[in-house]
C-alpha cells in the first residue's frame, strides 16, 4: 500500500468543513493523516473536532496556540484578541478532563517518516511565531534537518523553498518534490482560512511519488455559521468564515 498523507492545519473546531475534507481525502487515495495543530478555536464544534482527530482518525498531531491557550489554564489571554480569548473561554467549557489533557500532551513538534510537523516555526515552536515572508522563514530552515517540514498557524498556504542565494516562497501548487529540496509549506487552513479564499484548505502528500497537492474544497458555510451563533460565540467569527479572512 502507497504512503500518502493528508496533513491538516487548523481545523479550529469546524466540523462541518473538517468532515469534506476527509471524505475528499479518502476519495484521493490518503492512507494515513496529520495534523499541524489547532484543533480547536474560533468555531463552535471542538469536542467534535477533537473525537474524530484523537479516536477516529488517531493521527499524529502537534499543539497549536490556541490548543495550548485552551489547556493550559495557567496561560495568559493578554495578547490574544478579545473575541479569540472568549472563544477560549468558551472552549474550556465545552471539554473533558480528557479533551484537555490531550490537548496539553501534544507535543510542539514531531517528525513523521522523513518529514516535520510544527505549528509555528522549529526555531522557536512555543512562541508561535507567524511567518509572513522569506526572512521570516529563514530562522527555521537553520533547525530544519529535513526536506520537508509542513506547518500552519497564519492559515495562508505557501510555500518556502532554501536555496543557495537564499529564501524564497511559491504560491501553493502541484509539484514533484526534488532531491536535495528542502521545503517549509504552510498547508493552510481546514475550518478558518484567512487568504480570502473561504474554502477549507489541505495538503496532500504522496511519499512514494513524492508528489505534493494543494486542495480547496468548497464546504457549508452556512452551517458552520449558524453553529457559531447559536453556541454564543462573537459574530466576528461567523463573519470571517464567509470571506476568508
Amino acid at each position: 500500500m502507497g504512503r500518502v498523507y493528508a496533513i491538516l492545519g487548523d481545523i479550529h473546531a469546524n466540523i462541518d468543513a473538517l468532515n469534506v475534507v476527509l471524505e475528499d481525502a479518502r476519495a484521493q487515495g490518503v492512507t494515513n493523516f496529520v495534523s499541524v495543530g489547532d484543533v480547536v478555536g474560533y468555531n463552535a464544534a471542538p469536542a467534535e473536532c477533537i473525537r474524530v482527530v484523537r479516536d477516529e482518525l488517531k493521527c499524529p498531531v502537534v499543539r497549536g496556540n490556541h490548543d495550548h491557550y485552551v489547556s493550559y489554564l495557567d496561560t495568559s489571554l493578554a495578547d490574544f484578541h478579545p473575541a479569540a480569548a472568549q472563544v477560549v473561554e468558551w472552549t474550556r467549557s465545552q471539554l473533558s478532563e480528557e479533551d484537555m489533557q490531550w490537548l496539553h500532551d501534544l507535543p510542539l513538534q514531531k517528525p513523521i517518516m522523513g518529514f516535520m510537523l510544527v505549528h509555528s516555526t522549529l526555531d522557536m515552536p512555543d512562541r508561535w511565531g507567524y511567518v509572513f515572508d522569506n526572512q521570516q522563514a529563514e530562522a527555521n530552515f537553520n533547525y530544519q534537518r529535513t526536506p520537508l517540514c509542513f506547518h500552519g498557524h497564519t492559515h495562508v498556504p505557501i510555500i518556502y523553498a532554501y536555496t543557495p542565494g537564499g529564501v524564497v516562497h511559491y504560491e501553493p501548487c502541484d509539484f514533484k518534490l526534488e532531491l536535495g529540496q528542502r521545503l517549509f509549506i504552510n498547508v493552510g487552513s481546514v475550518g478558518q482560512p484567512r487568504d480570502g479564499d473561504p474554502r477549507a484548505s489541505y495538503v496532500i502528500y504522496d511519499m512514494d511519488s513524492r508528489f505534493i497537492r494543494f486542495r480547496r474544497l468548497e464546504y457549508d458555510v452556512t452551517a458552520a455559521q449558524a453553529r457559531c451563533l447559536e453556541a454564543g460565540l462573537p459574530e466576528r467569527c461567523a463573519e470571517r468564515l464567509g470571506v476568508g479572512r
